[in-house]
């Protein structure tokens, strides 16, 4: 059986993603954490007091009845906080605070902070933006790069920088800076190459020289499109590097229900007869995804390319090894 607050979080998220009201044994079935060899009416009661903790967690989920049973539905409206209005001098003191936390070793919540950071915008800011300001609090070259690429979207004004690739190769880039984010402890960039003619993310820690346009600093280089947010760039920990491959991910039926959620619109999901659903997804760094695989599992399991299905056999052998 599942540990409790595990449990009670795979419920919401289950609930959460059921586009119809689900029942109990539904959910039992669901491999939320449920004992199979529970009776029934332990089941029950156990059922209802995760539902009462969920409702007093601020979730609420409503009951929908018929004559022959009672089902439960998620009610997104009801449960998300509205948005919070804030005037410019509360958002500079959130901002200093939170850097001072953020430049403490000790604050164990840097990642998370940085994240709630990034829903604080400026005017003509997209919040993911706003999220490079925390490098302020750091001294590391990453983190005052990304603050000043930061600025240097917000401002609207044309970059050049050294890069070198995971390839070791070196080359000058010229770039229009749209966006900058933040995933698992690395800052990137996502701009228009000029000589590439192309979008392109690149690492900020891999950068040098970095170079923001001072010519007519109050005249923007660029326009940034109109469409672009910078959410729809942000790569899975696996995609980043050169040479695509095409991958295929299985999800077992008890875990299906986790698929859209951790895909985050990557590649495609298409459901199979027995249950399961299958992922088609593009890679450049299989071992990577191995490790992503494991991290997100169990139940989760490497089709394709062979070369992944290696990476992963190779990496749990090196594992076992290892604490044997």
């Amino acid at each position: 059986m599942a540990d409790p607050v595990e449990r009670r979080v795979n419920l919401a998220l289950y609930l959460a993603s059921c586009r119809t009201p689900v029942t109990a044994e539904q959910c039992r079935n669901a491999g939320l954490g449920y004992s199979e060899d529970q009776d029934e009416a332990a089941f029950l009661r156990m059922f209802e007091r995760d539902k009462e903790f969920l409702r007093a967690a601020g979730i609420v989920i409503e009951v929908v009845r018929d004559d022959e049973a009672e089902a439960y539905r998620f009610d997104p409206t009801a449960s998300y906080a509205r948005p919070v209005e804030l005037t410019d001098e509360e958002r500079a003191a959130l901002k200093v605070i939170a850097a001072a936390l953020a430049a403490d070793p000790g604050f164990p919540f840097g990642d998370d902070l940085a994240i709630a950071l990034g829903k604080l915008t400026d005017a003509g800011q997209t919040g993911p933006l706003a999220a490079a300001e925390l490098a302020a609090g750091g001294d590391d070259g990453q983190g005052l790069r990304a603050r000043a690429l930061a600025e240097a979207v917000h401002t609207r004004k044309s970059v050049t920088f050294g890069y070198t690739n995971q390839r070791g190769e070196s080359k000058s880039h010229h770039v229009d800076p749209y966006g900058v984010f933040f995933r698992e402890g690395v800052w990137y960039l996502i701009g228009q190459d000029r000589d590439l003619d192309a979008r392109r993310t690149y690492a900020i820690e891999r950068m040098r020289d970095l170079d923001v346009n001072p010519k007519r600093p109050r005249t923007p280089d660029f326009e940034r499109p109109e469409d672009f947010d910078v959410r729809d760039h942000e790569k899975l920990p696996f995609q980043y590097g050169t040479g695509a491959l095409a991958a295929r991910i299985r999800f077992e039926p008890d875990v299906a229900w986790r698929a859209d959620r951790l895909v985050r619109g990557h590649g495609t999901l298409a459901p199979l007869p027995d249950g399961s659903v299958v992922w088609d997804v593009e890679a450049r760094d299989l071992v990577r995804l191995a490790q992503w695989i494991v991290a997100e599992g169990p139940a989760i399991h490497a089709v394709e390319p062979p070369a992944l299905v290696e990476a992963l056999r190779t990496g749990l052998r090196e594992v076992v090894d290892r604490h044997a």
